[in-house]
């Protein structure tokens, strides 16, 4: 008898990268993340990849809000460049900003030495029932956000669906 393991939530990634978006590099970081996110008991939905735009990135928000995803998690676009706007359209998404668990992402890939994680702009909060997270772009942000990350998502979506009472 086989029995499948309980789903912790329904999740889709969005790559936010002008390179990837225009042909001219393989995604790997939306693959990377799909990885972590199963591994951690997520059914991934897809990967959406767009380019460093603010209308883009908010339409890639928005459709996955709508869409009815527990998680939708953003990489790249979260640092000091001029192009790195994900913060900025993500804010234009968010009912309620989790100011805490942006903080434990820098924090964590900062001691992990990921500085891109340590200097991200990235936002974490809700939109309706869905939470939105940003992430740094670089592997080791990815891998070190999605190690802090999966263990409050989990607790968040719980709390959203009620199972957390």
């Amino acid at each position: 008898m086989h029995i499948d393991a309980p789903v912790a939530g329904r999740a889709l990634v969005v790559v936010v990268d002008d390179r990837t978006a225009h042909g001219d590099n393989a995604d790997s970081a939306g693959p990377l993340v799909t990885e972590l996110l199963s591994e951690a008991g997520f059914l991934v939905d897809a990967t959406v990849i767009v380019s460093n735009d603010e209308v883009e990135i908010r339409n890639a928000l928005n459709t996955a809000v709508i869409g009815g995803v527990d998680l939708v998690i953003s990489v790249g676009g979260t640092g000091v460049a001029p192009r790195d706007v994900t913060p900025d359209a993500t804010a234009d998404v968010l009912d309620r900003e989790l100011p805490g668990i942006s903080e434990a992402l820098r924090a964590s890939g900062l001691a992990a030495g990921a500085l891109d994680a340590g200097l991200s702009r990235g936002l974490v909060g809700l939109s309706g029932s869905t939470l939105v997270v940003n992430l740094a772009g670089s592997r080791a942000a990815i891998r070190d956000g999605m190690a802090t990350l999966t263990p409050l998502a989990s607790h968040v979506i719980d709390e959203l669906s009620g199972l957390g009472e």
